[in-house]
């Protein structure tokens, strides 16, 4: 079975639309700020799905531009200065950013009260310690695909192939209260396949094409793909389409994952406006 992940996010949006449309009638406005580096296109293109979705539910996108040679010290200063303007109601940084920057310092910046990405250490150390009301929004998808399509986790075998930021860190913390036994993958691990062939259920998110094959998965595996990047011209993720005819269930890149983090991003912001 295909995830259809565009469904899921479409339901998510109709409940956000008149939610919000309530609030709006109320006097009450909804305003995501987003900082970005100006001339990137990647992020430009990551940022058109979150400015279509926002407008279709009456939420405001204010977009912060920074230079690419903007140092450490000032792009925190300046976050600082965008998460105190009152009518910001969350505040997000569009990432990649350069190298040179020490971005989780300058996401250390967003309080938890504006940060429905869930990326500052406040927030995560929140949701570690289960004291947070939001979920970083590539957990909060994976969890509603799980009950959308009736996936149990206790006493099953997980496997997280990457320990990146974005996916493997906060999905292993979140998969650690769900009483399944976990595996996590990285390109430190030796025999891959023989821990991968074990696995009741794999969730990648390492940005890898086709880094997951079908000999390296077993007949009913759940497969997540978290994982996103480009190849010849292409939106690919890490685990091979052919794998999920080995899959009882299978989240594809593009379409599974992708359109209901962004959606879980928006359910973040409102809950954290109200």
């Amino acid at each position: 079975m295909i995830v259809d992940g565009k469904a899921i996010a479409e339901k998510i949006r109709a409940s956000l639309r008149e939610e919000i449309f309530k609030l709006n009638k109320s006097g009450k406005k909804i305003r995501l700020a987003v900082i970005k580096v100006s001339g990137d296109p990647v992020t430009e293109k990551y940022l058109k799905t979150k400015k279509n979705f926002a407008e279709s539910i009456g939420v405001e996108v204010r977009v912060y531009e920074v230079l690419p040679d903007i140092s450490t010290n000032k792009l925190r200063e300046k976050v600082s200065e965008i998460v105190h303007i009152k009518e910001n109601n969350g505040v997000i940084i569009q990432l990649p950013f350069p190298e040179k920057i020490n971005i989780q310092y300058v996401l250390d910046a967003i309080i938890p009260e504006k940060d429905p990405d869930m990326l500052s250490s406040r927030s995560l150390g929140k949701f570690g310690t289960g004291k947070s009301r939001i979920f970083p929004p590539v957990v909060a998808a994976v969890n509603k695909i799980f009950k959308e399509y009736g996936v149990e986790l206790k006493g099953k075998q997980v496997v997280v192939v990457g320990a990146g930021r974005l996916v493997g860190k906060p999905i292993t913390t979140w998969l650690l209260n769900q009483k399944a036994t976990i595996s996590v993958i990285d390109e430190n691990t030796p025999d891959v396949s023989n821990i991968t062939l074990r696995a009741d259920v794999i969730i990648s998110g390492v940005g890898k094409p086709g880094l997951i094959k079908p000999d390296m998965v077993k007949e009913g595996a759940v497969l997540i793909d978290c994982g996103t990047s480009e190849s010849s011209g292409q939106v690919r993720g890490d685990i091979d389409p052919e794998a999920a005819k080995k899959a009882s269930l299978f989240a594809p890149v593009p379409g599974g994952v992708g359109p209901v983090t962004v959606a879980m991003l928006f359910k973040n912001l409102l809950e954290l406006s109200i």
